[in-house]
């Protein structure tokens, strides 16, 4: 399987089939587990083996294979899937800190993120320093010796800044700290954060994974000494797990996720293209958009731009909500990654907890909107933005 292709191990990665040799993926919706004899349950409760299960919030076969397939995408040892996106970023956080530990993250951060980093960790005694996450200077000048994680969004949500993977991991290694990543704008297919010096990968899987807008999930990436000995016993006794069932429709979702994904993106480029200029926008905003500050470090971290363009459209709030209001296909909400192309004016909704202060030092005006393109026809996407935009 290591010298697969990527759409290769999407498709057949993780496999396990029962006895009844089935050829979709089987959906273990049990809770438990049984055993056939004492003995068997008290050895398993010492050490669980490959393909032995305890209980559903331990690990599930379903689950498993899931964990396993995203694993031989991403280039990690080992993974542990979720409940949702946010379970995997908290997690992720909770199980690797404590009190008395200091936290050097970037300051672009989605709103959730931005909150269990400035308040849940810092209420639980953890120091917390929020730099550039573009400037390795700061990064630099920020990690001291009790700094014990670098905590990133590969993609900034919603202004795309892009981050030097390699230029923050080579920092964090001067004090052994962990370098946590935030992938899911990247996403798995464009981007290998693993290679690029990532410790830790995080998804949301409700995103690309998924892909279709029907369940929660989220999973996280690393080595097996901080999957296996860090993070799984936090998520085992404190919950997060993720359903059989979401675990199943991941799977499905994986086998698309490429075919998908490129299509998202090759329809992001076109738009930009379309947008240049345009007299209603003060800016576009793509990693790969020939005025993007970061374009270069963009195409040297990621094999595609992604599927996300940013409008910063004139008027402010009055003109970015007629454009939202125009709208014919594409769909206002706060999701990403779907079929479906999705619409947000991030001010207002998943930035609306931040001061203006924060906003203003994120370059997230009154005026953007961020939008995720899906898996319609791309003229009609691009019609659709371009009418909506003479009624901004």
């Amino acid at each position: 399987m290591e010298n697969w292709n990527a759409k290769t191990k999407l498709v057949h990665g993780g496999i396990k089939r029962s006895q009844f040799g089935e050829l979709s993926e089987a959906v273990f919706l049990t809770q438990g587990f049984a055993y056939d004899t004492a003995e068997q349950a008290e050895a398993r409760f010492v050490e669980c083996g490959e393909d032995e299960f305890i209980y559903a919030r331990y690990g599930n076969p379903t689950v498993r294979m899931f964990e396993e397939r995203l694993a031989e995408l991403e280039g990690a040892e080992d993974a542990f899937a979720t409940a949702s996106g946010m379970a995997a970023v908290s997690a992720s956080l909770m199980s690797a800190l404590r009190a008395g530990d200091h936290v050097v993250s970037a300051r672009a951060l989605f709103g959730s993120c931005l909150y269990v980093i400035e308040d849940i960790l810092q209420r639980f005694g953890v120091e917390v320093t929020f730099v550039d996450g573009t400037d390795l200077d700061a990064w630099a000048a920020a990690v001291r010796p009790d700094t014990k994680l670098c905590f990133i969004e590969a993609l900034s949500n919603p202004t795309l800044e892009v981050i030097d993977i390699a230029g923050v991991a080579k920092i964090a290694r001067v004090n052994n700290a962990l370098l946590v990543v935030d992938n899911v704008f990247a996403t798995p297919v464009f981007q290998r954060s693993i290679e690029l010096g990532a410790d830790v990968v995080i998804y949301s899987a409700t995103k690309h994974i998924d892909g279709q807008g029907r369940c929660l999930g989220g999973i996280v990436l690393g080595t097996r000494e901080f999957i296996r000995g860090t993070l799984e016993p936090y998520l085992k006794h404190t919950g997060g797990a993720l359903s059989p069932f979401n675990a199943w429709v991941m799977l499905k979702g994986l086998e698309t996720l490429q075919l998908r994904c490129e299509a998202q993106a090759e329809t992001s480029a076109r738009l930009v293209e379309a947008l240049r200029g345009h007299e209603k926008l003060i800016r576009v905003i793509y990693p790969f958009a020939e005025d993007h500050p970061q374009r270069e470090l963009a195409q040297r971290q990621m094999t595609r731009g992604g599927t996300v363009v940013s409008l910063d459209i004139r008027g402010g709030q009055a003109a970015a909500f007629r454009f939202l209001n125009a709208l014919q296909i594409v769909t206002i909400s706060n999701n990403l990654g779907d079929s479906k192309s999705l619409v947000t004016h991030p001010v207002t909704t998943t930035h609306q907890r931040l001061s203006d202060e924060q906003l203003a030092e994120l370059g997230i005006g009154d005026g953007l909107v961020r939008i995720s393109l899906g898996l319609e026809d791309t003229d009609d996407l691009i019609a659709d933005v371009i009418q909506a935009l003479e009624k901004a």
